[in-house]
C-alpha cells in the first residue's frame, strides 16, 4: 500500500513539475506578443501625431482614425472594410430592394475596380457594362490606389446625373468610356414567364423579396399552365446575381429541397461553423430544374446552385460563378457605424468551399455575343424561308388518323417548340435550358 501511495504521490508531483515547466514559456510568450503589440500601437500614436503636428495641409483627426481603420480592414481581403454611419444605412436600404446609384456589384481586383455583375434593368445594365469588366477611371479621374469605398462614392451622385466611367474589357484592344445616367434603384428580386411547359424565374438578387417573389411568380406561371400538372420543368436564371442576404438564399434552395444540407459555414475556431438544413417540401413537386450561371453569379447565388448541383435537384448550366464563398458580419460599432469583417467560409452541402473557385456548371454553355445585322429589305426577302413540306404541296391527301382536337393540340405544340427555336437568338443559353427541360420531359417514364 505504501508503495501505491508513494507512486501517487510522486505523480502528483511529477505533473505539477511538468505543468510549470509548460506554462513558463507560455506565460513568457504572451507577455512578449503583448510587449509587441504595446510597441507597435506605440508605432502608431507616434505616427498619427506627427502626421497631425507636421503634415503639409491640416488633417481631420476623424479622417486619420478612419482612414486607419479602412486600411486595416481592407488589407485583411476585398470583403472586409469600415462603413461609416452614411454607409452603413445605405447598405440596409439596398437590402431593401431600392436605393439610388447605377445598378453594379463591384470588387477590387489589382487596385482597379472590378465589375462582379451589373442588376437588371438598371442605368449600368442598359448602357452595355458586363461582369468582368475593370473600371479605371470615374469622370476622368484614375480610381488607382483609391479604396474600394472611396470609388463606389465617387461612383454616386444625384439622381439624373451623369458620370462617365472608363472601362477595361477582355477582347477589346482599347479602354472605352461610358456614360451612365444615375437613377433610383428599384429592383424586383424575381421576374418570372413561361417558354413552352418550362416555367423560368429570373432571380436578379437576395433581398428581402426574394423568396416571396418566387413563390409568387411560381404561382402566376402554374396558374398560367393551368396546374403543376402542366409544367414540364423550371429553370432557375441566376446569371448576374451577385448574391446577397444568406437567409434568403437558403430559403430558395429549402423551397425545392425535401431534406438533407443546404451550406455549411467554418470558422476560425473548431466548432464554430454552423449547418444550414433543408425542411420537407418542394414548391415544383420533383419537376426537373435547370439552373443558369455564370462569372457574375457570386455569394448566395453559388449556394443555391452549390446545394441544388450537390443533392443533383438540378442540371447547372452555363458557365463557372465568380467564386465568392466567404461569410461577412456585420458588427455595429459607436456612432451608428459598422465593421464588415470576413469571419467565415461556406462550403456545399458535399465539403466543397466555393470560395475563389466557384460553381463549375454541369454542362458549359458560352453566351455568344449578339450579332447586329443589317439587311436591305431584298435581302430580307430572300431570307424568308418557304413551306416545301409535303402538306404545302397542291392536292396532297390530308391525314385522317387525327381528331380536331388532337390536331389542334399539335398545333399548339408545334406553336411552342417554334417559340422555343426563336428564343436562341434572344438568350441562347435560356434556350438551352429550356430545351434541356424539354428534353427531359419527353424521355420521362410515363406515371400509371
Amino acid at each position: 500500500m505504501k508503495k501505491l501511495a508513494l507512486a501517487a504521490v510522486g505523480g502528483t508531483f511529477a505533473g505539477v513539475l511538468a505543468t510549470t515547466q509548460i506554462a513558463g514559456p507560455l506565460i513568457a510568450q504572451e507577455a512578449l506578443q503583448d510587449a509587441s503589440v504595446y510597441e507597435q500601437l506605440d508605432l502608431f500614436g507616434d505616427i498619427f501625431e506627427r502626421i497631425r503636428s507636421q503634415y503639409v495641409e491640416e488633417v481631420s483627426t476623424e479622417d486619420l482614425v478612419t482612414a486607419a481603420i479602412n486600411g486595416m480592414l481592407t488589407s485583411l481581403d476585398p470583403h472586409s472594410g469600415y462603413l461609416s454611419a452614411k454607409d452603413f444605412e445605405d447598405m440596409r436600404v439596398q437590402t431593401k430592394g431600392e436605393f439610388g446609384g447605377l445598378g453594379i456589384e463591384v470588387t477590387q481586383e489589382e487596385g482597379f475596380i472590378k465589375v462582379i455583375a451589373p442588376m437588371d434593368g438598371t442605368p449600368a445594365f442598359k448602357a452595355g457594362i458586363l461582369a468582368g469588366d475593370f473600371i479605371t477611371h470615374v469622370d476622368g479621374e484614375s480610381v488607382l490606389g483609391l479604396m474600394l469605398d472611396d470609388t463606389v462614392e465617387k461612383m454616386r451622385g444625384p439622381i439624373g446625373s451623369e458620370i462617365i466611367i472608363t472601362v477595361v474589357r477582355e477582347g477589346e484592344p482599347e479602354p472605352f468610356d461610358v456614360s451612365i445616367i444615375r437613377d433610383t434603384i428599384k429592383l424586383t428580386a424575381v421576374r418570372g414567364r413561361v417558354v413552352g411547359k418550362t416555367v423560368v424565374l429570373r432571380i436578379t438578387t437576395f433581398n428581402d423579396q426574394t423568396t416571396s417573389g418566387v413563390i409568387e411568380e411560381l404561382n402566376k406561371a402554374v396558374e398560367e399552365l393551368g396546374g403543376i400538372e402542366n409544367v414540364s420543368g423550371l429553370v432557375l436564371d441566376l446569371r448576374n446575381n451577385p448574391g446577397g442576404l444568406l437567409d434568403e438564399a437558403i430559403s430558395v434552395s429549402d423551397a425545392f429541397l425535401e431534406k438533407g444540407e443546404i451550406v455549411s459555414t467554418r470558422g476560425r475556431e473548431a466548432g464554430s461553423g454552423e449547418r444550414y438544413n433543408a425542411e420537407a417540401g418542394d414548391l415544383v413537386a420533383g419537376k426537373p430544374i435547370v439552373m443558369l450561371i455564370n462569372g457574375g453569379s457570386a455569394s448566395a447565388s453559388e449556394i443555391v446552385a452549390g446545394a441544388l448541383q450537390d443533392h443533383r435537384r438540378a442540371i447547372v448550366v452555363g458557365t463557372k460563378s465568380f467564386g465568392k464563398g466567404s461569410v461577412q458580419s456585420l458588427i455595429p460599432l459607436r456612432d451608428e457605424a459598422a465593421m464588415r469583417l470576413t469571419t467565415a467560409r461556406y462550403y456545399t452541402p458535399s465539403g466543397r468551399s466555393i470560395q475563389a473557385l466557384g460553381i463549375s456548371p454541369d454542362i458549359v454553355v458560352n453566351q455568344p455575343p449578339p450579332v447586329p445585322v443589317d439587311e436591305t429589305p431584298e435581302e430580307a426577302a430572300s431570307a424568308v424561308e418557304f413551306d416545301r413540306s409535303e402538306a404545302s404541296l397542291r392536292g396532297a391527301i390530308e391525314n385522317d388518323s387525327m381528331t380536331d382536337d388532337e390536331k389542334r393540340l399539335y398545333q399548339e405544340e408545334l406553336a411552342r417548340a417554334e417559340d422555343s427555336a426563336k428564343l436562341r437568338d434572344e438568350d441562347y443559353q435560356l434556350a438551352y435550358a429550356v430545351d434541356i427541360i424539354t428534353g427531359l420531359t419527353a424521355i420521362a417514364p410515363v406515371q400509371p
